[in-house]
C-alpha cells in the first residue's frame, strides 16, 4: 500500500534534510528517504558532506593542527613536552563519533518536524494523476507517492581512468578520511580543495606529501594573490606542490602506488608512493534514480537539467545542489533547499550565488566570496583594491600565527564591495562578515567605518577596508 506525502525528498544530505526540514516547517506532509549506512548497517542521514566530507575531515583537521602544534608551536609558550605521540585509531575514533554526532542529530531534526523518514534507495516508478510514485529500495520496501518531489543525490569522486579506486592503495576522500597508519609517502593527484586538507592532514602527522596538479597555475579559481601567498606558506610546510603535470598511467603493487607523470617541462617522472588520494572532482549521483521511467532531462555530465529555480523539465519535480549545475557545495545545497521548499509554498525562494563564499580548510586557511582581481579586470571593470597583512595584527601575533591576509575589491566609483578575499587564520569564520556586506550592497566605506573589537582578527577585515582608500591605521 502506498504512502501520500505532499513533498518527498530523495536524499538526505545539507540539501535534501535542510529541504524536508524547511517544507515541514511550511505546513507540507514531507518524507525523506536516504540510504546511507553506518557501520551497523543502521541510517546515517547527511550525505556526503557529514559521512565522508565536510564533518570528518575538519575533526582530522582539528586533530592534526593540535598535534603539529604540540609538535612546533607550543614550545614558543613556554610549554613543553616529552614523547609527543599520536594514536591513530583514538583520532579516527574521535572522528566516527563527531561524525555519528550529526546523523543522530539529524534524524532527531526529522522526528522534531514529524518527517517520516525511510531508509533506502528512492528511485522513480512512474508518473500518475497523484503524483509521482518513488520506490524505495532497502532492508524493506516501501512505495510512495509525492505530490512534489525533491531530488538532492549529491556527487561522487571522479576516479582517475585506468585507476579505479580500492579505498586501500587508491582513496577517495572516503579512503583518504580512514588510513589505518602515517604513510611514509603519501601522493596526492589534483590540489582542489579535498586534496589540499586531506594532504595537509597526513602531512602535520609526518608523512611526506607530494600534489601533482595539471593545471599550470595554483588554485586557478582564487583570487592570484591570495593563491600565491598560500602556496608560500605551503611551500614552507614542506608540503610538494607540482603544477602542470600530465599523468601517463598509475599501478599498483604490493609496496604501494607508482605514478608516472610528465613535468611541466616535459621531463618523464615517477613518483613513488604508499597511498595515493585521487582528488579530480566529483560527478553527480544519478545512478539508481531511474530517471528515465518519468523522463527526467539529464544533461551529458549526469547532472539534471534544471531551471535558475531548480525546476526540472517534469512538473512539481525539482533538483538541488550537487546533483545540478553550480558549485558543489555543501551550503549551496542548503540555500538551494530552503529556496525550493518555499517555491513550491508559493513563496520566493531565493539564492544570490555571488554571494556564496568558498572555504579551503587548510592552514592557512583560505576563504573568499565575489569576483578575484583577474575576473574584474577580464570583464573590463574599474576597481580599487585594498589588502591588510595579518602580521600587523595583535590577536594574531598574540595567537602565533600572522600568514597572510585580508584583500577587498571594491569598485573604483561607487566603492561597493566586489569581493573579499582571505588567507590566514580564522578566514572561514571572518568571511561571514564579507558575505552579509555584499547581500546588502556596503560598500568598503561602509565596513571601514564599523567598530570592530579590539584585539580580535576582525581587525584586518576593517583594515581591509580603508586600504581601499589607502589609509590604514596599522599598518
Amino acid at each position: 500500500m502506498s504512502k501520500t506525502f505532499d513533498v518527498v525528498v530523495i536524499g538526505g544530505g545539507p540539501g535534501g534534510y535542510i529541504a524536508a526540514i524547511r517544507a515541514a516547517q511550511l505546513g507540507f506532509n514531507t518524507a525523506c528517504i536516504d540510504e546511507w549506512k553506518n557501520d551497523k548497517g543502521g541510517p546515517a542521514p547527511g550525505g556526503t558532506c557529514t559521512n565522508v566530507g565536510c564533518i570528518p575531515s575538519k575533526a582530522l583537521l582539528q586533530s592534526s593542527e593540535h598535534f603539529e602544534h604540540a609538535g612546533h608551536a607550543f614550545a614558543d609558550h613556554g610549554i613543553g613536552l616529552k614523547d609527543l605521540s599520536i594514536d591513530i585509531a583514538k583520532m579516527l575514533g574521535r572522528k566516527d563519533t563527531v561524525v555519528k554526532q550529526n546523523n543522530d542529530g539529524i534524524l532527531y531534526l526529522f522526528k522534531k518536524n514529524k518527517i517520516t523518514f525511510f531508509h533506502g534507495r528512492g528511485s522513480f516508478v512512474k508518473a500518475g494523476d497523484a503524483g509521482y510514485e518513488i520506490k524505495v529500495s532497502g532492508a524493506t520496501e516501501d512505495t510512495l507517492i509525492g505530490k512534489d518531489i525533491i531530488i538532492a543525490t549529491g556527487s561522487n569522486a571522479r576516479a582517475l581512468p585506468g585507476a579505479p579506486f580500492d579505498e586501500e592503495s587508491i582513496l577517495s576522500n572516503d579512503g583518504a578520511l580512514r588510513i589505518p597508519a602515517v604513510p611514509a609517502k603519501l601522493g596526492v593527484i589534483g590540489s582542489g580543495v579535498i586534496g589540499l586538507e586531506m594532504g595537509s592532514v597526513w602531512r602535520r602527522l609526518g608523512a611526506e606529501v607530494t600534489v601533482l596538479e595539471a593545471l599550470p597555475t595554483f588554485l586557478g579559481a582564487v583570487d592570484e594573490q591570495i593563491a600565491k601567498e598560500a602556496q608560500k606558506a605551503f611551500m614552507r610546510q614542506r608540503l610538494k606542490i607540482e603544477l602542470g603535470v600530465k599523468i601517463s598511467e598509475v599501478k599498483k603493487d604490493k609496496k604501494g602506488v607508482s605514478v608516472s607523470y610528465t613535468s611541466a617541462k616535459g621531463d618523464a617522472k615517477t613518483l613513488e608512493v604508499d597511498k595515493l588520494i585521487v582528488s579530480i572532482g566529483r560527478v553527480p549521483n544519478t545512478t539508481g534514480l531511474n530517471a528515465e521511467a518519468v523522463g527526467l532531462k539529464l544533461d551529458e555530465r549526469g547532472a539534471i537539467v534544471v531551471d535558475d529555480d531548480c525546476r526540472t523539465n517534469l512538473p512539481k519535480v525539482w533538483a538541488v545542489g550537487d546533483v545540478v549545475r553550480g558549485p558543489m557545495l555543501a551550503h549551496k545545497a542548503e540555500e538551494e533547499g530552503v529556496a525550493v521548499a518555499e517555491r513550491i509554498a508559493g513563496q520566493h525562494g531565493h539564492v544570490n550565488f555571488n554571494t556564496i563564499p568558498w572555504v579551503i580548510y587548510t592552514s592557512p586557511e583560505i576563504a573568499w566570496v565575489g569576483q578575484t582581481e583577474q575576473q574584474l579586470k577580464a570583464a573590463g571593470r574599474a576597481y580599487k583594491a585594498g589588502t591588510f597583512p595579518f602580521l600587523a595584527n595583535g590577536r594574531a601575533r598574540a595567537l602565533g600565527d600572522t600568514t597572510g591576509m585580508v584583500k577587498f575589491l571594491a569598485d573604483a566609483a561607487t566603492d561597493e564591495i566586489l569581493g573579499v578575499h582571505i588567507v590566514g587564520p580564522m578566514a572561514s569564520e571572518l568571511i561571514a562578515e564579507a558575505v552579509v556586506a555584499m547581500e546588502f550592497k556596503a560598500s568598503a566605506e561602509d565596513i571601514a567605518r564599523i567598530c570592530h573589537a579590539h584585539p580580535s582578527l576582525s581587525e584586518a577585515t576593517k583594515e581591509a577596508a580603508l586600504a581601499v582608500d589607502k589609509r590604514t591605521l596599522n599598518f
